[in-house]
Order: C-alpha cells, then structure tokens, then sequence
C-alpha cells in the first residue's frame, strides 16, 4: 500500500476531497502508482503529482483511474468537475495577487507612495517660478505673475478650468497652504468631471443622432433568434456549427452528455463513435491501439482524423451532426494495414450509467 505524503495545507476544500478519494480508490485497487502509470498511460511522475494535490490531473486521466480501480465514472468525473473549478478559482486569485505586486513594485520603483494616484509633481509646468519649454514654432504662452505661496494649481493659472466650473466667487482672506491645495484639487476633479460629461454627450450624439431613426431602424431588424448559450446545460459551451473542428473534453460535449451508437474494429484497435445529444456533434475515438493506429470520421461534409499516442488511446476534433447518429460511421487503419469500421449498437437501456469519456 502506498504511503501517501500529507496534502498542502492551502488547497481548497473541494480539490483536498477530489485528491483524498483518488488516494482511497489507489489503495482499494492494492495498485502501486508504478503499476497505475502502467493501467492508464500516465507517467508515474504525473500520478505522484496528481495524488500528492501538486497538480489537478485531466478528465481523461481521472476516466482512465476509474476503469483501472473498477470504480464509476459518472461519480468520480461529477468530483473532478467541483475541484477543477475551485482549482480555476485559486489560479484566478493568484494571478490577482501577482498582478498588485508587480503594481507595487513598480509604483516603489519610480517613487510613488502608496496611496497617490498620479506621481509626485516635478515637472516644470507645477514647479513655483517654472515656465514650461514652448514648443518649436508655437505661440509662447503668456506668464503668469506668481503672487501665492503654493505650488498648487488653481484657476488663476488655469482660466478654461475656472471657465468649465462655473463663476467663481469673491477671493476669500487667505488661508493656510493645507486648504489651498485641498480647493487646487477640487478644482481639478471639477474640471475632469465636467470633460467627461461633455465627452459622454459627444458620444450619446454620434451613436444616436436621431431617436426617430433608431426607432424606426429597431422596428424593421427582425427579432433576434434566442442564443443557444442561454439553454445550454452548465459547462457546455457550443453546439451545432460553433462545434466543428473543436476538442469535445474542452467544449464540454462528453462525459455524460454522449452516447456510443457504433462501435468496431480495426485489428486489436477499437474504433468508436461518440455522439453528444446536447451539441450535436460527433467525433471518433480509438482505444487499445499501437502508437500510429487512426481512427477517421465523416459527416455533415466535414472529417476529422485522430492517430493514437503512446497510451493507445486519441479521439477526433467534433463534426456537425444533423440526422440520426446511428448512422454515422468511423473508420480505423492500424499501422499494419488493417482496416475497420465501426457498426451500430443496441440503444443504453434506460437508467444505466453513461461513458464519461469524451
């Protein structure tokens, strides 16, 4: 019996139990991870890292524990789908984290303290007795006489603003430095807020230049037909034509959404088709093969070809599906030479378990 090492401490909840019940099933089966790296093509590197919560092994790795240990599919692939979305959800945090770091150490960097949101203002056109370069051939711009003690802009040195913010009132006694920076920058929120409200009725004008016409051009499109993504089963994410040419274990059309209504073979390969009721869509898969052995489907006036790897084991990209699936045939050539094609089955009875593989 193997001696598991103990699982990281920060895995979540739901990878934590998917790694435990891929140990128990290990240990129920009385497989070494030597002898399971034999059973389901996978390296014993990868299973070490798989039951040792390092690492959240693929669909096909977790099918092929199952039929190994004797276990059901259905069952351990309804797991894996919980722990490979809290899997995806900690990716997505800790790019997040990443990300502000990187910020911070930029902002360190050039100088920027923690809470600013621009940086510190050095430039010349901020800088008290300052003036800024003119441009080659530009209009030198009038100075400024500089009668207050701050370096905070107001609208004295910048008329539109003032203009953009409306009349302002008589000049005040004068206060201490803390409260003319503070009406420095609130002139300067004022004054974005009212650039961004000229911009927002600048683009309401050009997108809608007249009510009348997008409402007569509304009432003559036809009704838009509903998006199949709105009545797709969670996890399923094409069907019909946007299928076509893409990997069925991605789109999420196996698993318990296919069926196998032919099944043959080509020498000791076994050549299957595999039909998705949910997308529509069918591809080949070849199991029990050598290295090089290709299955090859056709329908809908598409074919895709898959040859097998190391493990024995490939399927095809998906192809449209629009009659009776039964009738779609694959076709398998081992490297030999030896030719198959697969032949309906009889119809799953009712209740029992699917394939959960693609």
């Amino acid at each position: 019996m193997p001696r598991w090492k103990a699982l990281p401490e920060e895995l979540d909840p739901q990878v934590r139990e998917f790694a435990g019940q891929l140990r128990r099933l290990v240990d129920r089966s009385g497989l070494s991870v030597a002898a399971l790296a034999d059973a389901t093509g996978y390296s014993k590197t990868s299973w070490e890292r798989y039951l040792n919560g390092r690492l959240l092994p693929p669909q096909r790795a977790v099918v092929a524990l199952a039929e190994a240990t004797g276990a059901q599919p259905a069952h351990l692939t309804t797991l894996w789908e919980l722990a490979e979305r809290a899997w995806s959800r900690d990716e997505m945090r800790q790019d997040v984290t990443m990300e502000a770091i990187s910020v911070a150490q930029a902002r360190a960097a050039l100088g920027w303290d923690a809470d600013q949101a621009e940086p510190p203002a050095k430039s010349a056109r901020f800088t008290k007795g300052a003036k800024p370069a003119a441009a080659p051939g530009a209009t030198p711009l009038p100075s400024v006489p500089q009668q207050r003690s701050t370096d905070s802009p107001s609208a004295a040195d910048f008329p539109e603003w003032a203009a953009a913010a409306g009349p302002s009132p008589a000049e005040p006694a004068p206060q201490g430095p803390a409260r003319r920076t503070r009406r420095g920058r609130t002139l300067m929120i004022a004054a974005g807020a009212a650039g961004v409200a000229l911009l927002g009725g600048a683009a309401f004008l050009l997108f809608n230049p007249g009510s009348g016409t997008a409402k007569k051009a509304a009432a003559s499109r036809p009704a838009a037909a509903p998006s199949a993504k709105q009545v797709l089963p969670a996890g399923v994410r094409c069907t019909g034509a946007g299928c076509v040419g893409k990997d069925p274990e991605a789109m999420g059309c196996g698993g318990a959404h296919a069926i196998t209504p032919s099944r043959g073979r080509a020498g000791r390969a076994v050549i299957e088709v595999r039909y998705s009721k949910v997308c529509h869509t069918a591809w080949a898969r070849i199991s029990r093969a050598a290295p090089g052995d290709q299955a090859t489907l056709s329908a809908g006036g598409h074919s895709a070809t898959a040859r097998a790897e190391r493990n024995g084991a490939a399927y095809t990209p998906m192809v449209e599906v629009t009659g009776d699936p039964a009738k779609v045939a694959a076709c398998g050539t081992t490297v030999a030479g030896v030719k198959g094609c697969s032949r309906p089955v009889p119809a799953t009875p009712a209740g029992a378990p699917s394939e959960a593989r693609p």
